[in-house]
């Protein structure tokens, strides 16, 4: 199972960017899928999941800016950044809780990480 994050970029402060984050490979099903980050110096943090029934859950400081959501038929995860802030700036990182088959149990996979910039 391979996850491939994009959408990363610079973007001025109360700009949007939005990540995409596609599994491929052997996929019986996909639990959670969701998005952290990790900024400079900083232990990597939750930023928002999404359950397989569309329920989410966000961390505080992106409440209300960001929104979480997938498409079941193409195993994406998409994440819409709005007012973005400097202290968004991080490498995000997707992951996607997979079952490869029926009687595999559930393994997190995780992408490779897209950067985010936000300029002041």
């Amino acid at each position: 199972v391979q996850l491939q994050a994009s959408g990363g970029g610079l973007v001025q402060a109360g700009g949007s960017l939005r990540l995409s984050c596609a599994a491929s490979g052997s996929i019986y099903s996909i639990n959670d899928m969701g998005w952290y980050r990790q900024a400079s110096g900083l232990q990597r943090e939750l930023v928002a999941i999404i359950t397989s029934g569309g329920s989410t859950n966000y961390a505080d400081s992106v409440k209300g800016r960001f929104t979480i959501s997938r498409d079941n038929a193409k195993n994406t995860v998409y994440l819409q950044m709005n007012t973005l802030r400097p202290e968004d700036t991080a490498v995000y990182y997707c992951h996607a809780d997979v079952r490869p088959r029926i009687t595999h149990p559930v393994v997190r996979y995780w992408g490779q990480g897209t950067e985010v910039t936000v300029s002041s």
